[in-house]
């Protein structure tokens, strides 16, 4: 206790003998501005003094500046006039490492235009939260409370809301994935899932094989890793297969995962078809490569029917690790996603994910799997690919209207990807700016600083209305600086 160390000494009044005391902790700043002191009746006990000597103290003090009162709230600290500034100043620059120096430098918030009001964007794919089912998720949150009571509140373990992974267990079952040697893992969404995958099985230096342009997130996590990226590119018609089997023939020995993204790839939103998502796999085992597949806003598909991921043709082996998120169509802010791999390896990850943060939110998997569980979900599901499919309709009609383009990707979902003709994205986004628009550059993206010329227009957000008219300023830049480059 602060005020432990008190003694009495010599013939000096007592009330005297506080005040010096409580003006030195002051002046040494063991007791900050504005901190409360205790009331003069408990720091009596405390000392073991007469009340009226600390009410002396404290009256003297007050003179001094360096107490004050307020009625019915209690005596409070002033120093201000002792605060000065430090000269201890760190060289943090010189103590970062290259992981937080990579993540910054790579970090779009940071260095992108910021969203704000006035503006038509373009830049995010994150769900429209006015479609959020918010009633039907206040009755799970007070359903489940009511079932789990304050289990919910405590610790939780590492793997997962036990009713949860049961339930993405059979969610994994109907998309064809499942295998009694594989479980789940639920993690703080994707970022989570595949930072610990990464952490648990590569080293810098490692080669991932992965599309080319890709999720610019894991571009992030894997060079923080310093991971050595092998794109392989994607085009207007598809994953280049000859570019990847002449990457195999040369490195296969050497890359240690595959990462893949078969349904509405980000950015370029294309579905992967099944024929060509079989060639991968085969390929991927030929060379005995593990894939990690991420199963990107699968459930949006709705322009034909189910087209099974990747882990659907490793249901006997161990070879593809699937990661799972409703973070782009359901309450991304609870961070829910998942892994679903090998017993083996969810074990490992478990002991990873204790290590880095105990456990994902037991409330927010127990709210999620409530909703979930209720069958609303189905119905979500369905009124959501209508309204993004109506969008997406939209926004590929205005662009083949009013954008000069060299071809457009895009099979629905949140976003369509542009490849523009000789133009640079980053001129055309600073020019749409002072006319209120922005959007996505596609550089970002690319995993060998190409991608100049493309960009990723972000729908879930905007109403019909806006996509029009966004999309017809970013045509009519185009057009004003193909004019000036004549």
């Amino acid at each position: 206790m602060i005020f432990s160390d008190f003694k009495l000494e010599g013939n000096l009044p007592i009330y005297i003998q506080i005040k010096n005391y409580l003006s030195s902790l002051i002046n040494k700043g063991l007791l900050p501005n504005g901190s409360k002191l205790p009331s003069t009746r408990e720091l009596s006990k405390i000392l073991a003094v007469s009340r009226n000597s600390v009410i002396a103290a404290y009256d003297e003090l007050k003179a001094d500046g360096f107490l004050y009162s307020v009625n019915g709230k209690g005596t409070f600290v002033n120093s201000e006039k002792l605060i000065t500034s430090s000269d201890w100043n760190i060289d943090w620059e010189s103590l970062e490492n290259s992981f937080s120096k990579t993540a910054n430098e790579l970090d779009i918030v940071k260095n992108e235009i910021p969203w704000s009001s006035d503006l038509i964007s373009f830049k995010s794919i994150s769900p429209d939260g006015d479609l959020f089912d918010m009633d039907e998720f206040k009755k799970s949150f007070m359903s489940r409370i009511s079932v789990e009571s304050h289990k919910l509140l405590n610790y939780g373990y590492a793997q997962g809301y036990k009713p949860l992974i049961d339930f993405l267990g059979d969610y994994m079952k109907k998309k064809g994935s499942f295998s009694k040697s594989k479980t789940t893992l639920v993690t703080n969404g994707f970022t989570e899932a595949f930072d610990l995958i990464l952490s648990s099985f590569t080293k810098p230096g490692d080669m991932i094989l992965c599309e080319n342009p890709t999720h610019n997130t894991s571009i992030k996590i894997m060079s923080a890793h310093g991971i050595n990226i092998q794109g392989v590119d994607i085009g207007k018609d598809g994953l280049d297969f000859d570019m990847l089997e002449n990457i195999l023939e040369k490195h296969g020995n050497s890359i240690k995962f595959a990462y893949l993204t078969p349904s509405y790839h980000n950015p370029t939103g294309s579905v992967m078809p099944p024929e060509s998502r079989l060639k991968f796999y085969n390929l991927m085992k030929k060379y005995s490569i593990p894939i990690i597949e991420d199963g990107f806003n699968e459930e949006l598909l709705y322009s034909s029917s189910h087209i099974f991921p990747l882990s659907s043709f490793d249901t006997s082996g161990n070879g593809v690790i699937y990661i799972g998120s409703f973070s782009k169509i359901l309450f991304p802010g609870m961070r829910i996603g998942w892994i679903y791999a090998d017993k083996k390896i969810i074990n490992r990850l478990i002991s990873v994910k204790r290590c880095r943060n105990i456990h994902t939110s037991f409330l927010d998997q127990g709210v999620l799997f409530d909703y979930l569980n209720s069958g609303k979900f189905e119905k979500y599901i369905k009124k959501i690919r209508k309204v993004y499919g109506e969008k997406f309709s939209v926004a590929r009609k205005c662009v083949e209207k009013y954008i000069d383009n060299k071809y457009i990707l895009g099979d629905g979902g949140l976003h369509i990807f542009i490849k523009l003709k000789g133009i640079d994205a980053r001129e055309l986004l600073d020019m749409c700016y002072n006319k209120k628009v922005i959007f996505m550059p596609g550089d970002i993206f690319f995993t060998d600083n190409s991608g100049y010329d493309t960009l990723r227009l972000g729908l879930s957000r905007l109403s019909l209305e806006d996509i029009e008219k966004g999309i017809k300023i970013i045509g009519e830049t185009i057009d004003e600086m193909n004019e000036e480059n004549k």
